[in-house]
């Protein structure tokens, strides 16, 4: 295949996103990534589109109005079919995000089909199966059309030279992308996967280590929390024999004067039998009432609090608590699940809107305003 462009040398540079795009990556993260049409192959993924077979000249129809997301892949398939590397059919601020989550690098295709190399370069090497395999592995792929919704707004940031245009894009902080590897112009399969394997191994170092830092990270959050859990149950257990010590003390004050005066009134000679049957019922009679409200209290205490939480991925939890039970007893709740990209968080009731985090842990539930039943939101930090 003949290539107008030869020297695809690794070039990393920065270049800042347009702000609609930056608001989808916002709204990526807020919303936990509701990505369109993840499905395990391309044939599962469409559902709403079906594909035409290729080499498949597709006939005059009605206008069909396309979601944007859909508007790449929807073209793509009708002309090139459904055997391709596996694009992502979603905003490109989600697929960045996807591509973070799982430590991988981006691959952009800006796609123009009008331009005389795009029908060869599709059929030939996008469409090959070396390329599909390599893809699928190393990269998480996003594809737009180089004429509108974001695609445009790619070409006028990225401003190829020629088409068709593949960039290797790594995430980067602010509103702007680190760009790796900017592609120009028709390549074969083999020459396609030889660059893209040399800038993996050249930028995958830097990239491991920012991914190495992101673990540490995250093994220090958990190794915080585990200390933040110790010590609380080290403060639980002294507030325990704190209570018992306590509880040993009213009993000793109240069964002292019981047997004085049983003692007195038994010892008095002469002393009307009624009389001493009448106090000695006083006495029990008090004690009785006594020991039913210590058991009033104690059934008080164990009254239960319903918590909801609710995850930044849509998912929901249901536990029961104490009321009794303090702040700290949640966090060691959702830290028990063991659930994927939970690190440092704090929670968030929502009305009233009160912050739970560090400084809360020895609140009780009922102090937070957390009974009988409450909902929270997990807010990662």
């Amino acid at each position: 295949m003949p290539s107008t462009v030869r020297d695809h040398r690794i070039v990393r540079r920065m270049a800042s996103l347009p702000r609609s795009i930056m608001g989808g990556i916002s709204r990526a993260m807020g919303d936990g990534m509701c990505l369109v049409g993840i499905g395990r192959r391309r044939t599962n993924q469409r559902a709403h589109f079906p594909s035409q077979p290729q080499d498949h000249v597709p006939q005059p129809r009605d206008h069909v109005v396309v979601p944007e997301e859909w508007s790449f892949l929807e073209s793509f398939e009708q002309q090139y079919g459904t055997k391709h590397p596996f694009f992502y059919a979603c905003r490109l601020g989600e697929a960045m995000k996807l591509a973070e989550q799982e430590h991988k690098f981006l691959l952009m295709y800006l796609h123009s089909p009008d331009h005389p190399f795009a029908n060869v370069f599709c059929k030939e090497t996008l469409c090959s199966e070396l390329v599909t395999q390599f893809l699928d592995v190393n990269f998480v792929c996003w594809g737009a059309l180089a004429d509108r919704g974001e695609g445009l707004q790619m070409v006028a940031t990225l401003s190829p030279a020629t088409f068709p245009c593949c960039v290797v894009i790594a995430p980067a902080s602010g509103e702007s992308i680190a760009v790796l590897q900017q592609l120009e112009g028709p390549l074969s399969p083999a020459e396609l996967v030889e660059i893209l394997q040399r800038t993996l191994e050249e930028q995958g170092v830097a990239f491991g280590s920012a991914k190495a830092k992101q673990e540490e990270k995250i093994r220090t959050d958990r190794r915080l929390r585990e200390e933040q859990d110790a010590a609380y149950l080290a403060a639980l257990q002294i507030d325990k024999k704190k209570d018992k010590l306590t509880n040993l003390s009213s009993r000793e004050r109240v069964q002292k004067p019981v047997e004085s005066q049983n003692s007195t009134n038994y010892g008095r000679m002469g002393t009307n039998s009624t009389n001493v049957t009448k106090q000695h019922n006083k006495v029990n009679e008090s004690s009785g009432e006594k020991q039913d409200k210590g058991i009033a209290n104690k059934g008080s205490e164990s009254q239960p609090t319903q918590i909801l939480i609710r995850f930044p991925n849509g998912e929901r939890r249901e536990h029961t608590f104490l009321y009794t039970d303090k702040i700290q007893s949640i966090f060691s709740y959702i830290d028990s699940l063991g659930l994927p990209g939970i690190g440092n968080y704090r929670l968030i009731s929502n009305f009233p809107r009160k912050a739970y985090g560090v400084d809360q842990m020895r609140m009780t539930l009922k102090e937070a305003g957390l009974y009988p039943k409450a909902s929270v939101f997990l807010e990662p930090l």
